[in-house]
């Protein structure tokens, strides 16, 4: 009968549980959770195995792919024990799990068939708020280094007018963490979102004290702080992402979790990506050349160099 049905993955949960010889229950919780993750470990070594094998027979190792049927089938009556002791629905799982994937690879697959951009809407959380209330569409921001005894101190101007305090590195060795307003300023051109530019600018959505409060105030700015401090923590570790074109997953779920509870929570972990390595792009330029010209749309982010450089 179950060679012959329609099995669906919800189907296969409930008839392998069946054949659960651990069953969950008050007096055994751990063993019966240990069990199969245990169980789960060891298959992954015995299709390891299957793969030593063929490496090192070939061709003559006629079983292989059988091998290989029958170890990913006991994989997935453990994967199915753990969901079912952890009160989770397999088919949800496999669903939650093609809507991640969707969030970071598809938009980029899309965009490649010309059926989709990658920030698709271009969007600005600001439309139709008065034009005081909304982040600037474009940006020319300069960098200036100048020499403070043993620091350098970086100056800005944002659009030709002084943006915020000079800034050092706030270290004990210099890492070019005073430039790390490239983060901000492409969070903003990219994602429409900066509650930091917001505050420095004097463009806070005031007209809706909610969103001045929530969405423009100090908790966000804090969030948007610590994303670029966690961004850089990761990038220093992938010699500041030259030369990639991806970011370790776990920075993207990161900076997903934080962002959970603010508007751009609806941005997708490809265009996170897509931010964290345009950013350090330019990052990359400004330390390589000790300062320069940050230019950004909405629609991409450039390094120029100074006319002169300090």
């Amino acid at each position: 009968m179950i060679e012959t049905m329609d099995l669906t993955l919800r189907d296969y949960q409930s008839c392998a549980a069946a054949t659960d010889q651990v069953p969950d229950n008050d007096e055994n919780k751990l063993q019966s959770i240990m069990v199969p993750l245990l169980g789960l470990a060891g298959e992954t070594g015995s299709l390891l195995t299957e793969f030593k094998k063929y490496m090192r027979q070939g061709e003559i190792y006629r079983p292989f792919e059988q091998q290989v049927a029958e170890e990913l089938g006991d994989i997935l009556w453990y994967v199915s024990n753990i969901a079912s002791k952890m009160g989770l629905d397999l088919e949800e799982v496999a669903r939650l799990n093609l809507s991640k994937l969707d969030d970071r690879y598809r938009a980029e697959l899309e965009d490649h068939a010309g059926q989709r951009r990658l920030f698709e809407s271009q969007r600005s959380f600001d439309d139709g708020y008065p034009e005081n209330e909304r982040l600037p569409r474009s940006i020319r921001a300069e960098f200036h280094s100048v020499a403070d005894g043993s620091n350098a101190k970086l100056h800005v101007t944002l659009n030709g007018v002084p943006f915020g305090d000079a800034l050092t590195d706030n270290s004990h060795v210099e890492d070019g963490y005073r430039f790390h307003d490239v983060f901000h300023l492409t969070m903003c051109c990219r994602l429409g979102w900066s509650p930091i530019l917001r505050k420095l600018l004097g463009c806070k959505r005031k007209s809706e004290r909610q969103v001045d409060e929530v969405e423009d105030g100090a908790r966000a700015g804090i969030t948007e702080e610590a994303i670029s401090a966690v961004a850089y923590g990761f990038a220093k570790d992938f010699s500041l992402f030259n030369g990639a074109n991806s970011v370790e997953f776990s920075l993207l779920r990161t900076i997903k979790s934080m962002t959970s509870s603010f508007e751009v929570r609806v941005c997708t972990y490809r265009e996170w990506e897509s931010v964290i390595l345009e950013a350090f792009s330019v990052w990359r330029m400004m330390m390589t050349c000790n300062g320069g010209v940050f230019i950004g749309t909405n629609a991409r982010v450039s390094y120029q160099r100074h006319a002169t450089v300090d």
